[in-house]
């Protein structure tokens, strides 16, 4: 007997949505969930602070609340 033919038997082939794993799907996600940026130029870093500061309801809290690193320091 094969696995999927033992799990339909006994009930647990939930035909449940399986999560999309497309570089679309993750694109969006990471887009509806803005944390700041781990990498990027001093320029990238100006424009993330400065869209911080104009839509601070759209930008989820960073788990650490530390000094942000910044590449090139």
């Amino acid at each position: 007997m094969r696995p999927d033919e033992f799990l339909r038997k006994y009930g647990f082939d939930k035909d449940e949505e399986e999560r999309d794993h497309s570089l679309r799907h993750n694109a969006l996600e990471h887009a509806r969930h803005l944390k700041r940026p781990h990498a990027g130029t001093p320029h990238d870093w100006e424009e993330w602070e400065r869209y911080r500061q104009e839509h601070p309801e759209e930008v989820e809290d960073d788990d650490d609340q530390g000094e942000k690193p910044r590449p090139g320091r």
